[in-house]
């Protein structure tokens, strides 16, 4: 951000931080345990689209505090899998316990949830819910449900999300669309994926601890990202917030570089 003074110039922060540090253990087919801290599992943005090298937008949905209790991770334990296999369709499941921490690395609330999910190949087609509980202070309950769809032979790709919480809900809705059609993915017209979001807050009651506005908000996010070689992206995004405590324009730009590298010499 630029600074004043007799010296003008920008100043910068640098920030460490972990998102998760967990152990899996494959239990059979249909369970993994995992221990210590882990990504919250409610809703679809937190364990999928967080990550930044993943994200179409800078920013998350503004419903991204409900259901994810603040920390977005937890510590404790979980157990995931699939719970049903077959051609025409699987299903999914998480249920996890977090404790409370109050280390800055390991920060996590005492909850409790999870949440199902139904998949269907042939039509590409995901359906799920989601459930959790804060067990400390003034206990509280969330609830939400998640709709995914890419249609086969194509790069068109809808996700969308609702969640309740004790004060408020909302919902996010968010297209996506490779242009590899125009003579494949690296190509310079192919390397172009224009992405649009729709979101809506609806405040129940006041609350200033939720993360969530204070008042109904609506707001339409337009993004263009372009994929350079060597897995770097540049995202670009122009967002229309309105709210009875004010419209704004939001303008950003981003350039991601996502680093591979393995972890042990293979054979």
């Amino acid at each position: 951000s630029p600074s004043g003074g007799q010296r003008p110039g920008y100043r910068s922060s640098a920030f460490l931080g972990l998102s998760y540090l967990q152990l899996d253990y494959l239990a059979n087919s249909h369970a993994t345990v995992v221990a210590g801290e882990f990504l919250t599992p409610f809703g679809t943005y937190n364990e999928r689209l967080s990550p930044i090298w993943i994200g179409n937008f800078e920013e998350g949905p503004l419903i991204f505090p409900l259901g994810t209790m603040s920390t977005a991770s937890s510590v404790g334990g979980m157990l995931r899998g699939s719970a049903v296999s077959t051609p025409k369709f699987s299903l999914n499941y998480s249920l996890y316990f977090s404790t409370k921490s109050t280390n800055p690395q390991f920060a996590s609330e005492r909850s409790t949830g999870g949440k199902a999910e139904v998949y269907f190949p042939r039509q590409r087609l995901e359906l799920g819910s989601s459930y959790g509980r804060l067990l400390e202070g003034e206990t509280s309950t969330y609830v939400g449900g998640h709709v995914w769809w890419q249609p086969a032979r194509s790069t068109f790709k809808l996700r969308s999300e609702y969640a309740h919480g004790p004060h408020s809900q909302g919902y996010w809705l968010e297209t996506d669309y490779r242009l590899s059609r125009f003579g494949g993915e690296e190509t310079p017209p192919g390397r172009f994926e224009p992405v649009f979001r729709w979101q809506q807050v609806f405040r129940n009651s006041p609350d200033s601890s939720d993360g969530l506005p204070a008042a109904d908000t609506q707001r339409a996010d337009f993004g263009l990202d372009y994929h350079l070689p060597h897995e770097v992206r540049i995202n670009t995004s122009y967002s229309r917030q309105f709210s009875s405590t004010g419209n704004r324009n939001v303008w950003e730009t981003g350039i991601i570089y996502r680093f591979l590298f393995p972890t042990w010499r293979g054979k």
